[in-house]
């Protein structure tokens, strides 16, 4: 399968790349800076900017599935919907955040009292942007949020799914891995089952 990564040189990019393409599928890695992509058979590195709307739909068309895994401070929902929209791809994927999840009945966690104040913002805009996918009319859209703590681990293949509630271990943590999470994103790739939804991976 063709699949676009757009930042594929960050955290989530990086591990989200590295398993498509040990997968076997071809990936367009985009990123400001190209060079920045680890060198392998199945990845073909691309210069992009997350701002450049039209240029970005040209870098994705051609593509099964494209994945946005950028700061949503650091881009525009509107263009990068758009961009996808424009590109005719057949799955658009985003790499969500927590603060969007729920920890009771209508409560977002962003909007919790421990929430650190230095990542709301952060939040928030994920926020938005999934409720800017929930209007989409065109889009074959899957957001991913990964869970409270999104770190650097091991691949162990080993974890849970959710819906829109956080997922927390027996121990109170609620962690994934980079790795983990780009397991659980390529399978949904594979095998689709969260379409035009939000689903979110945990230990």
């Amino acid at each position: 399968m063709k699949i676009a990564v757009i930042g594929a040189s960050g955290n989530a990019g990086s591990r989200i790349t590295a398993e498509l393409a040990g997968r076997g599928h071809q990936v367009t890695a985009i990123a400001r800076h190209p060079e920045r992509i680890a060198p392998h058979a199945n990845v073909t590195p691309a210069r992009g900017d997350v701002m450049d709307q039209a240029g970005l739909a040209r870098l994705v068309t051609g593509h099964a599935a494209a994945i946005s895994s950028v700061h949503f401070l650091a881009s525009d929902p509107v263009k990068l919907i758009a961009a996808a929209r424009e590109s005719k791809v057949g799955r658009y994927l985003v790499v969500g955040g927590a603060g969007s999840l729920d920890v009771s009945p209508g409560v977002r966690l962003v909007t919790t009292p421990s929430f650190p104040v230095a990542y709301k913002p952060e939040a928030e805009a994920g926020a938005a942007f999934l409720d800017l996918l929930r209007a989409e009319q065109e889009l074959s859209w899957t957001f991913v949020s990964p869970s409270a703590l999104f770190v650097a681990g091991q691949r162990t293949g080993k974890f849970r799914l959710g819906t829109d509630q956080l997922l927390t271990a027996s121990d109170g943590k609620s962690w994934i891995s980079f790795e983990d999470f780009a397991v659980a994103l390529a399978d949904e790739i594979e095998r689709p089952a969260h379409i035009r939804q939000r689903f979110t991976v945990g230990y």
